[in-house]
C-alpha cells in the first residue's frame, strides 16, 4: 500500500512538471523568443538558406526596430508566412534608390552587408507612421518594401539576434 502511494506521489510530481514546463515553453515562445528557419536566399551573404535564428520578441512590443536590424514579420500579402529582412528605414523617413544605392533623408547610407547589389533605382517614398521600410540584403533576389510597400509595426514578430544552427555558423548578429 505504501508503494502505490509512494509511485502515485511520484507520478504526480512528475506530471505537475511537465504540465509546468509546457505553460512555460508556449510563454516563451509567444511572448519572449523564439526560433526562426531561414527561407531562401534573399538576405545572403548575412543569412543562409537552412540557418535558424532566434527572435526576440519582448523587445518588439516595447520599441520599433532600428535601421540595419534584421526583423521577422508576417506579409500582409501572404497570410501565415513569415519574412525576415533587414530595416532601413523607420518612420517619418524618405527613401529613394538610385543605382542600387538606398538614400535615406537625403543620405547614401553605408551597407557593408549588401555583397550582390543591383542597380535599381526607387523613386523617394516616405515611411508611414507606424511602419518600417524593409529590405533584403541580397537586393536581386529579394522581395521587399519595394514591392509590397512599408511593414506596419504590428506585422512585426521580433528582431533577430544570433544565428544558432548549423553549430559551424553560430554568430551574433547586429
Amino acid at each position: 500500500m505504501v508503494r502505490f502511494r509512494a509511485l502515485g506521489s511520484v507520478l504526480m510530481e512528475l506530471l505537475q512538471t511537465l504540465v509546468l514546463s509546457l505553460l512555460l515553453a508556449l510563454v516563451i515562445r509567444a511572448f519572449v523568443a523564439e526560433s526562426f528557419v531561414v527561407q531562401g536566399h534573399s538576405m545572403e551573404p548575412t543569412l543562409h538558406h537552412g540557418e535558424r535564428v532566434l527572435v526576440l520578441k519582448l523587445g518588439a512590443r516595447w520599441r520599433q526596430p532600428r535601421p540595419g536590424e534584421i526583423v521577422v514579420f508576417r506579409p500582409l500579402q501572404q497570410p501565415g508566412g513569415e519574412y525576415i529582412k533587414r530595416v532601413v528605414a523607420g518612420p517619418g523617413s524618405t527613401v529613394a534608390m538610385e543605382d542600387g544605392r538606398v538614400i535615406r533623408d537625403g543620405t547614401v547610407i553605408d551597407e557593408p552587408y549588401v555583397v550582390y547589389g543591383d542597380r535599381s533605382d526607387l523613386p523617394p517614398v516616405e515611411v508611414p507612421p507606424g511602419t518600417v521600410f524593409v529590405l533584403g540584403d541580397n537586393r536581386p533576389s529579394s522581395y521587399d518594401s519595394r514591392s509590397f510597400g512599408p511593414v506596419p509595426l504590428d506585422r512585426l514578430d521580433g528582431r533577430a539576434v544570433l544565428v544558432f544552427w548549423p553549430l559551424w555558423r553560430v554568430r551574433w548578429l547586429h
